[in-house]
């Protein structure tokens, strides 16, 4: 059984959130819903020029193997969506500061059908695997450090350096 946990940030801080409940902040605002190690929703508001709903690990529809289980998935409007969101929350930035901020979170998301979202062989060497690539959970410190964002109190033993990271 993988980890469940739904987390609302307000540019206070993070909030444990139920699952399915809309938040009752001021915006801007983002929520994670991490669902059994393996799908990560991001939901936040203002939405940009994305929908407001972006995927990391796995997208629902992959997860599920069921198109009913979310919307597809654009990574590239999210991505665009999140940037956006990310500017912001700095009062703005350059067009050229958001750009790369948009690729560096394009990085993160999951895309609907992604080939790495089948369940991985028991018999297979789980230490050649990054945690990113087995635990969503990984993903999303990763991503939000990208977003410069402070990390869930239950998500802290996932943020330790990996690959190049630790090698500085």
């Amino acid at each position: 059984m993988g980890f469940f946990g739904t987390y609302l940030y307000d540019q206070h801080g993070w909030k444990i959130q139920q699952p399915g409940a809309s938040p009752e902040v001021a915006e801007p605002w983002l929520m994670l819903d991490i669902h059994d190690s393996d799908v990560a929703t991001v939901t936040y508001r203002p939405a940009g020029p994305g929908s407001g709903t972006a995927f990391l690990g796995c997208t629902p529809r992959t997860y599920f193997a069921d198109e009913s289980a979310s919307a597809p998935t654009d990574v590239n409007r999210e991505a665009a969506g999140l940037a956006t969101w990310w500017a912001h929350l700095r009062d703005g930035v350059s067009d050229a500061e958001r750009d790369a901020k948009c690729s560096q979170i394009l990085g993160y998301l999951a895309e609907d059908g992604d080939p790495e979202c089948d369940d991985w062989d028991e018999d297979e060497d789980v230490d050649e695997f990054d945690d990113g690539d087995i635990f969503v959970e990984a993903t999303t410190v990763r991503f939000l450090t990208a977003l410069d964002l402070p990390i869930p109190d239950d998500l802290l033993i996932w943020d330790k350096p990996t690959g190049a990271e630790s090698a500085g």
